[in-house]
């Protein structure tokens, strides 16, 4: 896949990345052979001086009493089973968080808001 079949959208964003990175006009080429990808409902992050780190992945819901342990006063358990570790710059952490942030505020402007709340998005 050549920088041509992105969507133009995409391909304006990733030339706008390269250039605030380099500070010149560039032609930025994408390779996706080795792409994957990855679904996730979670994810955990830490961060060191240099660095951004975010575990993503997978929770998973298990009853209290298909868990194998000692009876519990908790209702299930969530196993968070972490797939692919991303590490990145601050830089590129904020590139991406303000990425995600418009991409989130296009889609509520379209659909409605996302409540984080799974109270709040229960019918009564």
């Amino acid at each position: 896949m050549s920088e041509n079949d992105l969507p133009q959208g995409e391909a304006t964003q990733v030339d706008e990345q390269a250039r605030q990175q380099t500070g010149q006009q560039v032609r930025l080429r994408v390779n996706q052979q080795n792409m994957t990808t990855a679904y996730t409902n979670a994810f955990r992050s830490n961060a060191t001086a240099d660095e951004v780190i975010v575990d993503i992945g997978l929770n998973q819901v298990v009853p209290a009493n298909q868990t194998g342990g000692q009876q519990s006063d908790v209702d299930a358990e969530i196993i968070f089973d972490v797939n692919n570790r991303v590490v990145m710059n601050y830089y590129t952490a904020k590139r991406l968080a303000i990425t995600l942030g418009q991409i989130v505020r296009q889609h509520e402007e379209k659909f409605g808001e996302l409540k984080l709340n799974v109270a709040d998005r229960v019918k009564g």
